[in-house]
């Protein structure tokens, strides 16, 4: 359990004791009551949120729990948070509308508070009308006499803490639809409270994938084969003899060595030398998309009136991008563990994404599912658990599987990549009359989640629409066969969407002599939110109009509920690298639950996103992105970091999400500072300049 205003981390005991007439998910311990499925208030005065979602370094653990401090009316310093049970209880209420299977628990394409704040504030007004009420009978009062703030329940100068009442209030039969909070009093929405698992990251005791110790534990290190591959051979002589290790195991697909210590086994590991059969790639994955692009077959996406006959016998303007295939260059290297128990019980432990699917992997053993260090996606598959069961089973001791970093980057489940052909037709006053994108790409997400098969799945291209008002709209998506696993990546698709977008329409703005931002203006006349995110970008940036010597790019993006815009400052430097000098974003989220969190993802975002912008895509071989040492390959260093300004728009709308937001806008809003400072027009991801 983590615990707000820095006052420690510890274990949580679990006690069998339930409330009589709230069921609950939840164990508690000794002096705790269980409010529902997601709040526990202890006799103390402790409170703790159970949060379905996983910390990824978003602060979910911070903006979920405080949602439900501000309805209880809780004082900050009183609110912990742990990790909910993996219970049907927990799913994400947005599963079916993202086109996940019906129950998923997931954390991806920023849900979290769109998914359960509302759950999440019920919760915390059911309980809160229990300890009310038991306050006010004490008092011999209405409940309408009583209110909350700061962790009591206050009628005129009388108080109980929430801690004195909890018992008695858990015995209450809850109240039905109970009425949300209305005072101003003590309330904690918007405000930039300290992150809860801010103390335990900084001190070294959040407990991820790679820091489980067990008793008797052993470390292994594995290869895996590439896709459609098999091991081929391995030098066994070459280990022979090798201090520490324990055990070598073989499979088709996979080859092990377990050792007293990791480095004894990755040593071992490498004297062996293992060789995998693989099917033959091109080092440069751009020729399978523009063969897809080209000759696949497409389905029509999307479809606003009449783009065929609006563009019968005109000739559109017409642009190709390409967004290559991204790894996520996490820190965090593939890891799982496992031991059976003295009973023959069977337990695992890894970080993931989706809890369920992870415990799906992990068969009959009791799962544990840990937060990822590597917040852009990486952790929404768990490959490693099976390789641990099976050296835990073989050996009788707990093991730790662990892959290098460069084994990691091979079979990183990269971003898909994106090729799209932009066609439009210019209107009355150059305004745009007919849009068309077709998009040849693969399902990540999908992927990731076992949705995806031989058509593309429901939302790998969500976010191709255009926030414009252009009267006639078609997107043709054709599914790229390639010769990789993808996988889910923070930001994506709408990454790689919103640069076709964003960057065509800097374009023909220019066509047709138009200033960007008036270009942009003139079409949004439906998109209120984002006009005045664009709006609020260029006045403090301040805007400059694109006139002769700008260095300044201009992008937008309504995304997840949320809506931003973004100006850009950078020039082309040395080596003919592109050079980020200011980001000036102003972002509308609906209401905000924490105001340091969101300033804080759309930073992170932007710093991410531009890594993915200007380091040098991998060379590809046998289906698997060739690995790099990180030092080298042009990851912005602190000193490269530009200036960021963020500037949150209040507003009365539904709380939107931000998580991989900022990715949205970075690199078309650089793309437009470079076409206005050079001329030069960069239709590629990572840029290519020469």
């Amino acid at each position: 359990m983590l615990i707000g205003g820095g006052v420690g981390v510890g274990l949580v005991v679990a006690f069998a004791l339930w409330p009589r007439h709230l069921g609950s998910e939840l164990a508690t311990g000794r002096g705790e009551q269980a409010f529902g499925n997601f709040i526990k208030i202890a006799r103390d005065g402790r409170i703790t949120v159970a949060v379905p979602q996983v910390e990824t370094g978003q602060g979910i653990w911070t903006a979920l729990p405080q949602i439900v401090a501000d309805e209880l009316g809780a004082a900050w310093e009183t609110v912990g948070v742990e990790p909910a049970p993996l219970a049907a209880a927990y799913a994400n209420p947005l599963a079916e509308e993202e086109g996940w299977p019906k129950g998923s628990r997931v954390t991806a394409n920023a849900t979290s508070v769109r998914a359960f704040e509302r759950p999440l504030r019920e919760a915390a007004a059911i309980a809160r009308e229990m300890l009310v009420g038991a306050a006010a009978d004490r008092w011999n009062v209405t409940p309408g006499e009583c209110e909350t703030a700061d962790g009591f329940v206050m009628n005129g100068g009388r108080t109980f803490t929430f801690g004195e009442l909890a018992e008695e209030a858990a015995g209450r039969a809850p109240p039905r639809n109970p009425p949300l909070r209305q005072t101003n009093r003590g309330r904690l929405i918007g405000q930039p409270l300290q992150r809860l698992d801010g103390p335990a990251k900084a001190n070294g005791r959040l407990q991820f994938g790679g820091d489980v110790r067990l008793p008797g534990m052993l470390f292994a290190s594995a290869r895996l084969a590439p896709p459609g591959g098999q091991l081929a051979a391995f030098s066994r002589d070459a280990i022979r003899g090798m201090p520490g290790v324990r055990h070598v195991a073989a499979r088709s697909d996979w080859v092990a060595v377990v050792a007293e210590t990791w480095w004894a086994a990755e040593r071992a590991i490498k004297a062996a030398d293992p060789r995998f059969t693989g099917a033959r790639s091109p080092a440069d994955l751009r020729p399978l998309f523009d063969d897809a692009l080209a000759n696949g077959s497409s389905n029509i996406w999307f479809e606003r009136g009449d783009y065929d006959a609006t563009t019968r016998g005109s000739r559109p303007l017409a642009a190709t991008y390409f967004v290559a295939p991204s790894e996520h260059l996490g820190l965090e290297p593939l890891s799982a563990t496992a031991r059976y128990t003295s009973t023959g019980g069977l337990e695992a432990w890894a970080a993931t994404q989706a809890p369920e699917l992870a415990r799906k992997t992990a068969g009959d053993a009791t799962f544990y599912p840990l937060p990822p260090g590597e917040p852009a996606g990486r952790a929404m598959d768990a490959e490693a658990i099976p390789i641990a069961i099976e050296l835990a089973k073989a050996l009788g001791h707990p093991v730790q599987v662990t892959l290098s970093q460069s084994a990691s980057q091979n079979h990183d489940r990269v971003a898909p990549g994106a090729l799209a052909l932009m066609n439009a037709l210019p209107g009355q006053g150059g305004i745009t009359a007919a849009w068309q994108m077709r998009v040849a790409t693969a399902d990540g997400l999908g992927a990731a989640l076992g949705t995806s098969a031989k058509k593309l799945g429901k939302t790998a291209l969500d976010g191709s629409v255009p926030p414009y008002s252009i009267p006639n709209v078609r997107i043709e998506a054709v599914r790229a066969e390639v010769p990789f696993t993808p996988g889910y990546m923070r930001g994506s698709p709408l990454r790689e969407l919103n640069f076709f977008t964003e960057s065509f329409i800097d374009e023909l703005a220019h066509a047709a002599g138009i200033e960007p931002l008036s270009f942009r203006m003139a079409m949004l006349g439906g998109n209120g939110r984002l006009a005045r995110c664009l709006q609020a970008a260029t006045r403090l940036a301040p805007w400059d109009g694109v006139g002769a010597g700008s260095t300044m790019g201009i992008a937008g993006c309504s995304a997840y509920g949320s809506h931003i815009g973004l100006v850009a400052m950078a020039t082309i430097g040395e080596g003919q690298r592109v050079q980020i000098h200011k980001l000036v974003a102003a972002v509308d989220c609906g209401q905000v639950v924490n105001s340091g969190l969101v300033a804080q993802q759309v930073e992170s975002n932007l710093i991410w996103a531009a890594a993915q912008a200007t380091v040098p895509q991998p060379e590809w071989v046998a289906g698997m992105p060739r690995s790099r040492n990180l030092g080298s390959i042009g990851l912005p260093r602190i000193g490269d970091a530009p200036e960021i300004v963020v500037e949150i728009i209040p507003s009365g709308e539904a709380s939107g999400g931000v998580s991989g937001l900022g990715a949205t806008v970075l690199a078309p809003a650089v793309a437009n500072a470079i076409y206005g400072g050079t001329g030069k027009r960069l239709r590629s991801l990572p840029f290519e300049v020469a």
